[in-house]
C-alpha cells in the first residue's frame, strides 16, 4: 500500500497522478479532477485563489490517505492541490485511486475527497463580477 500526498503552486498532472497507481495488482483506477468552474450560484467567475496552512494540509491529507488505505482496499492513494491563483479550467485537485476493484476504488476515491474538503485547511475565494468572497468547502 502507498499514497503520494503534494501540495504544490504547479500545474497539476493527471497523467503524473495516474502513473503512480497504475500497478498490475489494480483492476481499477478511481479519479476526481476538480477543475475551476466558470459560474457560481448563477454567478460569473473570474479566478479562484487557493490557500493553505501547509504543515497541518499535508498531516491531514496524510490522515486522509492512511484511513483510505486501512478502510477501502485500496492499494495506492494520491491525494495532489494546488494552492495559488487559478483560472476557469485549470485544475486545483486530484484525487486518485488504486484498488483491486472498482467498487474499492469507487468508494475510496469518494471518501478521500468529501474528507479533503471536510477537514483539510485549505481556503477558497472567489473572484466574480460582483466581488470577493472566501467561500465554505461544503456546498
Amino acid at each position: 500500500m502507498t499514497k503520494n500526498i503534494h501540495i504544490t503552486r504547479e500545474t497539476l498532472s493527471i497523467d503524473a497522478c495516474r502513473s503512480l497507481i497504475a500497478a498490475p495488482k489494480n483492476g481499477g483506477e478511481c479519479f476526481f479532477v476538480g477543475t475551476v468552474r466558470n459560474v457560481t450560484k448563477g454567478e460569473r467567475v473570474e479566478k479562484l485563489v487557493f490557500e493553505a496552512y501547509e504543515p497541518m494540509a499535508i498531516k491531514e491529507m496524510h490522515k486522509i490517505a492512511d484511513t483510505t488505505l486501512l478502510n477501502y482496499e485500496a492499494s495506492t492513494v494520491v491525494i495532489h492541490h494546488r494552492i495559488g491563483e487559478l483560472h476557469i479550467g485549470e485544475i486545483p485537485v486530484i484525487i486518485a485511486v488504486g484498488a483491486p476493484h472498482r467498487d474499492a476504488a469507487f468508494k475510496a476515491c469518494r471518501f478521500a475527497i468529501d474528507t479533503l474538503k471536510e477537514t483539510v485547511p485549505i481556503w477558497k475565494k472567489e473572484f466574480l463580477e460582483s466581488g470577493e468572497v472566501w467561500v465554505s468547502a461544503h456546498p
